[in-house]
């Protein structure tokens, strides 16, 4: 346990968003941020700063740009990290990138894999290749996006990771899925699960729940408040409870192993 945070707590801000309008949208989620209190990671939905545009010249930005450092900057005011994911271009390629930063800038970023075919963003945007793994505070995380939450093995934990992140714009005709398989992520791969979704209605006129979660390596709900209510919602994880799981029933062990990354 040693080096080893016992208890990571976890901000999650559940908010409606402009469309393709990073700056109201930067304005918005600082009203949340500034009720944010003591915790160590804050963490947005998918696409935060526009919205699921399938148009990323509009929003796109470098990752030296004014939204990073923007987050780089509440990084340092809350002490903690802050993660989710925009538009980023680079040589000519965009990516729908989870970023996590802390008060130094970025951490690790991670490239959504699975591209929602139905809505056309594996045209607009480039598949991601990189494997979301980080470790901070002595916990092992991995980042995922949205519709890769609908594909089991590649979020398969043969790395022993103890968080598992969604960010999402899941629309309310397919909320159950969403409740559904994030539980199911976390009693598959004994891990925590967290999913941040977005809540209100965007320029396609798809409507946003909210839902936003956190689940125990057992699937209990672990997180606090309103799942339907904007704002901010909290989950406190404990390291010492998921190992204790994990060494009493030793489920991992028996896990099949893909080689995908």
């Amino acid at each position: 346990m040693e080096g080893i945070k016992s208890k990571l707590h976890c901000t999650l801000l559940q908010v409606p968003l402009e469309w393709e309008a990073p700056e109201k949208n930067r304005a918005l989620l600082e009203n949340y941020l500034q009720s944010v209190g003591v915790t160590d990671l804050i963490l947005l939905p998918e696409m935060f700063t526009s919205g699921f545009t399938m148009h990323p010249e509009r929003v796109a930005e470098p990752m030296k740009g004014y939204t990073l450092n923007w987050m780089q900057q509440w990084a340092q005011k809350k002490g903690a990290l802050i993660g989710g994911s925009l538009v980023i271009e680079e040589q000519g390629q965009y990516f729908n990138r989870f970023v996590m930063v802390g008060s130094q800038g970025c951490i690790s970023y991670y490239d959504k894999r699975h591209t929602f075919t139905l809505a056309g963003e594996d045209k607009a945007y480039t598949t991601g290749t990189n494997t979301g793994l980080f470790e901070y505070n002595g916990w092992k995380i991995c980042m995922r996006i949205c519709y890769d939450l609908r594909f089991p093995v590649w979020s398969r934990n043969t790395s022993d990771y103890d968080l598992l992140i969604y960010v999402a714009n899941w629309p309310k005709p397919r909320i159950l899925a969403w409740d559904t398989l994030l539980q199911a992520r976390a009693i598959e791969n004994m891990s925590y699960v967290v999913g941040v979704n977005r809540v209100g209605t965007d320029e396609k006129g798809h409507e946003y729940p909210g839902h936003s979660a956190a689940y125990d390596a057992l699937g209990h709900c672990c997180s606090e408040g309103d799942s339907t209510a904007r704002g901010v919602h909290s989950a406190t994880l404990d390291y010492q409870e998921l190992q204790a799981h994990r060494k009493k029933l030793r489920f991992l062990e028996d896990r099949d192993n893909f080689d995908l990354y």
